[in-house]
């Protein structure tokens, strides 16, 4: 820090003689001075400095960047270009991937400036708010996501944004063979774009520990993002779109494979240590797989997105960077509490006189429970608010307090342990009482305790309370929709269709909307098919069996040859839904297939009973034109013809 305000002297000093300035960033870019106080530096290796010039546009914000020292930038900038390009190449196909892309521009040998991206996170400082541990949990995005948008409307924006940005990210970390991925390179916008930065190592060149690869997944896509993506911690139908998003973009990039490899091969000559032969154009050859057709293209980047998912290398990867980064914490850094989007005082709100627990509500959205009402009553008459907070924010609260304060000064907080269900009706009127007491003693406590930012945050009315306040104390169940009566079918498969040399290739790609079984377990389903008439069976094939999910994940193909052989599936990772083949009908005249209906049904396997009907369509082939590829979903429904 010491060093920092001697160079910024400097700087100061600079501007006093020459008025003014362009950065090197952009052109467009002219400042006038330095802002020491808005200055300060990051913990990474290279200790890059974060600066804020001036604008000479006296209605512009300060301009912020990145400098740094002992990287080479110009690798930094390569990567970036390969991205831009890809960026272009997906827009001119109509796919929008909602990608950031920065500046980065080297001015000297091992030193250069990097657009700061304002309104964004790093991802361990968004983890770190749940604990040390929050690279091992499962809510941390989605928690600041809704913090930053407590609009309905506002948030399903931002997971729309999430979807496109990962799924790009994804595909271009893996072409580029972008290493050294933890939570502090990775970030996340409060609009939900997410990016990566520091380009240090690509082309495959891991860091090591030892013989063993630090980046030991294909990229990074943690379960924490897939919980994004589908809403909570069981597939939806929303996976099926990042996946096939995943598939697509990287399809594009595979035709424009000569591209990529001719600049690539450009930059052979100009001293980039990670780009210096032939191997390293290979690493992009072999990752973007140009001898393979797209459907196997398909097959192989659903493998890698299941191999990065079921990954634990990569969350234990982000975990020993928290402990690292712990030691550069400083500390006058103060807690907050990770569901407020800013901080509040006694200055801002207004001094509180008085708090009441009213009551208990169950609440089924983002997960069932139960929420408690707090009154809070300020010192200016008639300024009275309704909160709603959880339990778990209630100990949140406390577990912050107790880094700023001793044990003494604090009241004890109610047990998190309870015998017997933690959400039943009795639970949570019980812990209503003990937390009344709770907030009680705590806006009584010594006044540093009281009068904290902490207590006056937490009471502050978040955008979900006014928006709460009138409604409905008891909301319908978000899921009811999923409730059907017994034996009725539902749901919907994806599928692509072609016709070609005699050969009918089908491809079950997704399935969603499954009901659960009358257990309320959800199914293991599969996917079985026949070409009618057909009254030998011997047109019968059979997917794998997907493991308990009413929305599974397919993209497999393999190709069986004669008319009574099925096709089989390999193994997913665990805790994914298995993937089935692509199902092939060889020998069949264009004639004789307009005579053809093709019935797929999806059934539940039972083990040692009878197998459950979940769905079923029957589809006339004559009905679609095969010229062509035919993909979309088809509604599963009681016996009858299929609508695509």
């Amino acid at each position: 820090q010491g060093i920092l305000r001697e160079g910024l002297e400097d700087v100061k000093q600079f501007f006093k003689a020459n008025g003014s300035c362009r950065l090197p960033l952009s052109p467009s870019l002219l400042v006038k001075g330095i802002v020491p106080r808005d200055c300060s530096y990051f913990n990474s290796n290279a200790v890059p400095l974060k600066l804020s010039f001036q604008n000479v546009d006296p209605l512009g914000e300060n301009i912020r960047v990145i400098f740094k020292c002992g990287d080479d930038l110009r690798q930094d900038m390569l990567t970036l270009q390969m991205i831009r390009i890809m960026n272009k190449i997906w827009v001119q196909e109509g796919l929008d991937m909602r990608m950031v892309i920065f500046r980065c521009f080297s001015t000297g040998r091992g030193r250069g400036m990097v657009e700061m991206i304002p309104n964004a996170e790093t991802l361990r400082k968004i983890q770190v708010e749940h604990g040390v541990t929050g690279s091992f949990k499962d809510r941390p995005l989605a928690d600041w996501l809704q913090k930053h948008n407590p609009e309905e409307d506002e948030y399903e924006k931002a997971v729309e944004n999430f979807i496109y940005s990962c799924a790009g990210c994804c595909v271009a970390t893996y072409v580029l063979g972008i290493c050294d991925r933890h939570n502090d390179n990775i970030m996340l916008k409060t609009t939900g774009h997410m990016f990566h930065i520091d380009f240090g190592r690509f082309l495959g060149h891991a860091q090591m520990f030892g013989n063993i690869k630090r980046d030991r997944a294909p990229f990074v896509f943690t379960s924490d993002m897939a919980y994004v993506i589908n809403g909570g911690d069981k597939p939806s139908s929303r996976f099926h779109d990042f996946v096939d998003l995943c598939c697509q973009a990287y399809n594009l990039i595979r035709k424009h494979t000569h591209l990529f490899l001719n600049l690539l091969g450009l930059m052979l000559s100009c001293g980039i240590p990670e780009l210096s032969d032939l191997e390293d154009l290979k690493y992009v050859y072999d990752a973007l797989r140009p001898q393979d057709s797209d459907a196997d293209a398909t097959t192989y980047f659903t493998r890698l997105i299941e191999s990065s998912l079921g990954s634990v290398a990569t969350k234990l990867n982000f975990f020993i960077h928290n402990l690292a980064q712990m030691k550069f914490t400083g500390s006058d850094a103060r807690p907050t509490l990770s569901f407020a989007p800013r901080t509040h005082t006694i200055k801002t709100s207004g001094r509180i006189r008085d708090v009441f627990l009213c009551r208990h509500e169950r609440v089924f959205n983002p997960n069932k429970g139960y929420t408690y009402v707090v009154k809070v009553q300020r010192e200016s008459p008639g300024d009275v608010a309704f909160v709603q907070r959880t339990f778990e924010e209630f100990q949140e609260l406390h577990n912050k307090l107790r880094l700023l304060f001793p044990s003494s000064l604090l009241p004890s907080f109610p047990s998190r342990f309870v015998i017997g269900r933690s959400r039943g009706e009795a639970v949570a009127e019980r812990r209503k009482e003990e937390l009344n007491g709770y907030i009680w003693h705590l806006i009584h406590a010594a006044p540093e305790v009281a009068e904290c930012d902490l207590i006056y945050t937490f009471f502050h009315p978040l955008p979900r309370d006014e928006k709460a306040a009138g409604t409905n104390p008891t909301p319908k169940p978000a899921d009811a929709t999923w409730a059907r009566p017994l034996g009725k079918v539902g749901g919907e498969v994806k599928l692509s269709i072609s016709y070609k040399n005699n050969k009918l290739f089908i491809m079950v790609m997704h399935i969603r909307g499954l009901p659960p079984l009358q257990d309320g377990n959800d199914p293991d389903p599969y996917v079985k098919t026949y070409l009618l008439p057909d009254p030998q069976k011997t047109t019968k094939r059979k997917t794998k069996v997907a493991r308990k999910t009413c929305n599974p994940t397919y993209n497999e193909m393999v190709r069986g040859m004669g008319m009574g052989m099925e096709g089989s599936g390999g193994a997913m990772a665990e805790g994914l839904p298995h993937s089935a083949p692509q199902l092939v009908y060889d020998g069949i005249p264009r004639g004789d297939l307009q005579q053809r209906e093709l019935r797929l049904s999806v059934l539940s396997e039972e083990g040692f009973w009878e197998n459950i009907l979940l769905g079923e369509v029957g589809i006339r082939l004559r009905d679609l034109d095969l010229a062509q590829e035919k993909m979309g979903w088809f509604a599963l429904g009681s016996r009858g013809h299929g609508t695509l």
